[in-house]
């Protein structure tokens, strides 16, 4: 039977939220169908797979930046993968990848990005686990021995530190690759509503009173602290001191409040001042990541190796394949095409992957790492510079889709 792969219309929506429904899980009042105001406003690209029985696949894609190597990069993110039960199987998923891909590349996007709910799934399209974004329990009784804080107090924000807030967040997600930006919606919101979001937001303020982080936080229900769990959004803190006032100020509810339930990844900063890490991980989300321009997401980075010249090539995926040479001049990134054939360029270079490419690209595994994975073949003796231009900077992930 013919397939047709389009972008989802409004008339669609009843039997895009079906299907979503049928995948995630259906509330007890059943799905709710969006307006077609609340739909056009949304700001979504969906796509939908259909034949002569109607809706058999979908997916969303949300248009944000995200922070890799200090700048923000458009990306696109996946989300609500769905295909109908007596469906799957049939090669749905990569049509509709292929055509939603397609129109984000189109649209500028350089890099694409989801939370898989089967990794071997999106490994076949390109995409590869680069971090994983964790809802940790940290016991709150652990809190009162952190340290206390020299120079640093607590106090709680208000509407009118929404810039303040924004901009801690700016300047930690900045240092670390893969932090959605909360420039554009839906990640972005207006004041008012991050604020009534919460319970809290509490501010670590300097000595000399710039915000040097920051906590959102949601009390939960009751007061027996074995039973009564508070989450913990963001813990972001620019200095040990401003960590160690955070979790101090979260540690006081430790006579109603057994548990903070902290949304993190890797090894945050934040968790060094701890005095233990007696904690457990409630949830874990992977991350994967898919390079969809070589140029575009390669080029442009800026690099203190000055002078390196590094061929490459790209295979598998067709839409990134191809031999490359990224040169560093005058402090930054350049990437140029090379006339190479793909099938020939083991010869004189290395050879990635399109997993092995998000692996390197997002800093997550270094060459060696690649090649004991399967991920890059070829020649090694640039195997130090590939490693070199996309270190430095861990993966972070703080915002679900």
């Amino acid at each position: 039977m013919s397939l047709t792969v389009r972008r989802i219309e409004y008339a669609d929506q009843p039997d895009y939220t079906r299907l979503g429904g049928e995948a995630f899980g259906v509330p007890a009042t059943g799905p709710s169908v969006p307006t077609s105001e609340e739909w056009a406003a949304s700001g979504f690209r969906e796509w939908g797979a259909f034949d002569g029985e109607g809706l058999a696949a979908r997916l969303r894609v949300y248009g944000f930046t995200s922070w890799f190597h200090g700048a923000r990069v458009p990306t696109a993110g996946v989300a609500g993968v769905a295909v109908e039960p007596e469906r799957r199987g049939s090669g749905h998923i990569g049509r509709l990848f292929r055509a939603a891909l397609d129109e984000a590349r189109e649209q500028g996007d350089v890099l694409s990005a989801l939370f898989p709910s089967a990794p071997g799934i999106y490994r076949r399209l390109g995409y590869e686990v680069v971090g994983s974004f964790d809802d940790v329990d940290v016991p709150l009784q652990n809190l009162n021995r952190v340290a206390a804080p020299a120079g640093v107090v607590t106090r709680r924000a208000t509407t009118a530190d929404f810039d303040a807030v924004v901009a801690v967040h700016r300047r930690w997600a900045a240092a670390q690759n893969g932090p959605v930006s909360r420039a554009e919606k839906p990640f972005w919101t207006p004041p008012e509503k991050f604020f009534a979001d919460y319970t809290g937001v509490t501010l670590a303020i300097a000595g000399s009173g710039e915000a040097v982080g920051f906590a959102s936080w949601s009390r939960g229900e009751g007061y027996t602290p074995s039973t009564t769990v508070m989450e913990i959004d963001d813990l972001i803190a620019l200095t040990p001191d401003a960590a160690r006032a955070l979790w101090r100020t979260l540690g006081s509810f430790s006579t109603v409040v057994g548990t903070a339930r902290v949304a993190t990844s890797g090894l945050d900063p934040a968790w060094l001042v701890l005095p233990d890490l007696t904690t457990s991980v409630h949830a874990a989300h992977p991350y994967m990541l898919r390079v969809l321009d070589v140029a575009g997401a390669l080029g442009g980075l800026a690099s203190p190796l000055e002078g390196v010249r590094v061929p490459f090539a790209v295979r598998g995926a067709e839409d990134i394949a191809g031999a490359w040479t990224l040169t560093v001049a005058d402090g930054v990134t350049h990437v140029a095409r090379d006339a190479v054939a793909v099938e020939d360029a083991h010869h004189d270079r290395p050879v990635l992957d399109a997993n092995g490419l998000a692996l390197l690209y997002a800093g997550a595994q270094s060459a060696a790492n690649l090649r004991f994975g399967g991920h890059l073949t070829g020649p090694e003796a640039h195997d130090a510079a590939l490693t070199a231009l996309f270190a430095g900077r861990q993966v972070h992930v703080r915002d679900y889709f």
